[in-house]
């Protein structure tokens, strides 16, 4: 029986180091894994921070992946890639610096109320460093017109994003 591919999205962040080469490794190592099928960012932006103020401003994006993991199994794969580029969430100031940040946002007709997993990813719609660019992907690509985001669309229509603290970034040439 062939694996069933469903869609997610991602929020990825980074504030500390080379936030740029933190974030290409964890995209370019997420592409190499064999469960994920396809993997699409949205332009990324500079952002200030939320929660703890003093500190580096952050690298923003959101990426939608197609995938046949389940959402526990991506969301492993995300912690497997924040603890590669040097996080220890255990140790960590709740919102403050961080090396990369790797939140499963969303993930296709799936909602979830545990301790290691909840969604859709409860802040989600407090954060304009994810609506954002969720609403500029959502609108872009074709690859995630599936049925099960309309809702999502809809309400990413209505919503007002402040852009307040949110620049675009371009990646330097390499």
């Amino acid at each position: 029986m062939a694996a069933v591919i469903r869609q997610a999205f991602v929020g990825v962040g980074a504030n500390l180091g080379d936030r740029w080469a933190a974030i290409r490794t964890a995209l370019e190592s997420l592409r190499k894994t064999a469960a994920i099928a396809a993997l699409e960012p949205s332009a990324i932006y500079e952002t200030a921070p939320v929660g703890v103020t003093d500190q580096p401003v952050f690298l923003n994006l959101v990426i939608g992946v197609e995938t046949t993991l389940t959402p526990e199994e991506l969301l492993e794969a995300l912690l497997a890639r924040e603890r590669a580029a040097g996080r220890n969430r255990e140790k960590e100031t709740r919102w403050g610096p961080r090396t990369l940040d790797l939140d499963l946002l969303l993930f296709e007709n799936e909602t979830r109320q545990e301790p290691r997993l909840t969604l859709p990813h409860p802040r989600l719609w407090d954060r304009a460093f994810v609506l954002a660019p969720l609403k500029e992907l959502l609108e872009r690509s074709a690859r995630f017109q599936h049925p099960a985001w309309q809702e999502l669309r809809t309400r990413l229509a209505k919503t007002a994003i402040p852009p307040d603290g949110l620049q675009l970034w371009t990646p330097p040439k390499e």
